[in-house]
């Protein structure tokens, strides 16, 4: 009944949409950051907001009855690293702060739903292991760039813990990848098996 739902042209536009506009957003928050980065690593910078644009991708492939796994797979791992490491972030900022502003519970509910619907969408994948393989070169790759040359997203109050946030992010990646073999490319090998 939820696969129904969720497949719904009326579903996916709407979520096609608000998509969209949080990428938009999300490219939009990283301006100061983005506009003092070298060009080489500027495609690496926005985490986020890239990985809502992968979806995006996705959702309309969706909407127009197709699959493009090398971007599902990239949408996958990267929603859920990021939706799951802004969560984090903002919880240790209100740990190391003692408070949190508006903005960041909106950061806060909008990253755990990135990770949410990459989830809830697993279902309609055709993720392979060739197609999982380069989503995890690209997203250890920008944890090389993130923490290796100093690229990472800006948190103020955090920066004191770079290093632990580094190695959280990694092991993050890691998780990411594992999920996505977990939730597809495993059960696509189980299903061939049958």
């Amino acid at each position: 009944m939820y696969k129904m739902i969720l497949m719904d042209k009326r579903v996916l536009l709407l979520l096609f949409v608000i998509n969209v506009l949080g990428t938009i957003y999300g490219y939009y928050w990283y301006r100061s950051q983005l506009s003092v980065t070298p060009a080489k690593f500027l495609i690496f910078v926005p985490d986020s907001p890239t990985a809502s644009l992968f979806f995006v991708f996705v959702l309309l492939a969706f909407i127009l009855n197709k699959n493009i796994p090398y971007i599902e797979a990239l949408a996958f791992v990267t929603l859920v690293k990021y939706g799951v490491w802004a969560v984090v972030m903002n919880l240790l900022t209100y740990k190391v702060t003692g408070t949190l502003d508006p903005i960041a519970f909106m950061l806060i509910v909008s990253h755990g739903a990135m990770a949410v619907q990459a989830i809830l969408y697993s279902p309609f994948y055709r993720i392979k292991w060739w197609h999982l393989t380069i989503a995890a070169i690209w997203t250890l790759h920008n944890d090389v760039i993130d923490y290796v040359f100093e690229m990472m997203p800006v948190y103020g109050r955090l920066t004191q813990y770079m290093n632990q946030i580094g190695y959280f992010t990694f092991w993050l990646s890691i998780f990411s990848i594992l999920l996505v073999y977990y939730m597809n490319v495993r059960k696509s090998k189980e299903i061939q098996a049958f």
